[in-house]
């Protein structure tokens, strides 16, 4: 008996772990190349496009993982009545999308290290702009952000585990609709949509403070540049 409640216990461990692996794998394969067009998108000439992008990149950044996780999952059903798209799903587009926007910062960083000498120099062999930004910033760019992106690539692997809660969150939603009836669609509405919302609010603020001080500190340092 006591093998057998091993070999279960095990079993369940590794479907666990295959479930880590595929939520990590498909937000790498999407996010990394997709971080990449949103920096490009905030680094954009046309100002209305890199103001939209730079907002919701402030907005992904400034909320927790765990609530945009849950306004991707809950959110439809709660405003238009159902859901679009399986929980799954919402779930992997939440991933996504965070570590694409936390990515796309790091290599802002990365991109903003390169000094104007290597583009002017490029431009002055004949070089095209996409010529100088593959063929001589990109590979400068990656030695660079290594260190940020293995401590992002490890995040994601703990954030993983942010799946469990939801789930819970929705076993628990069902017991209540089985004892509310009908009426736990009105009480779902006000009971997640308003918490989430302030709750949405105040980490808005508190990391848009911090945001702009750590651009105050950037701006001050600025002349260190070579």
């Amino acid at each position: 008996m006591g093998s057998a409640s091993f070999l279960s216990v095990t079993l369940n461990l590794l479907h666990g772990f295959y479930t880590t692996f595929l939520i990590f794998a498909i937000t790498l394969v999407v996010a990394i190349p997709l971080g990449l067009i949103i920096t490009f998108g905030s680094a954009s000439k046309i100002k209305p496009i890199s103001v939209v992008v730079r907002c919701f990149v402030w907005i992904i950044r400034g909320t927790p993982l765990l609530l945009q996780i849950l306004v991707l999952v809950y959110g439809p059903g709660l405003v238009f009545g159902h859901a679009f798209y399986e929980n799954s799903v919402g779930v992997m587009i939440a991933f996504i999308i965070n570590y694409a926007c936390y990515f796309s910062e790091i290599y802002r960083g990365g991109i903003e290290s390169i000094s104007r000498g290597q583009y002017e120099a490029g431009h002055v062999l004949g070089m095209t702009k996409s010529q100088v930004f593959f063929k001589v910033v990109l590979l400068q760019v990656v030695k660079h952000i290594i260190p940020p992106m293995g401590n992002e690539i490890i995040t994601l692997v703990k954030d993983t585990s942010l799946v469990r809660i939801v789930g819970a969150l929705m076993f628990m939603g069902s017991q209540y609709k089985e004892i509310l009836g009908k009426s736990f669609e009105y009480v779902s509405v006000n009971a997640l949509i308003w918490p989430l919302f302030y709750s949405g609010a105040f980490y808005l603020i508190f990391c848009g403070l911090l945001t702009l001080l750590f651009g105050y500190l950037e701006k001050k340092l600025d002349y260190y540049k070579s």
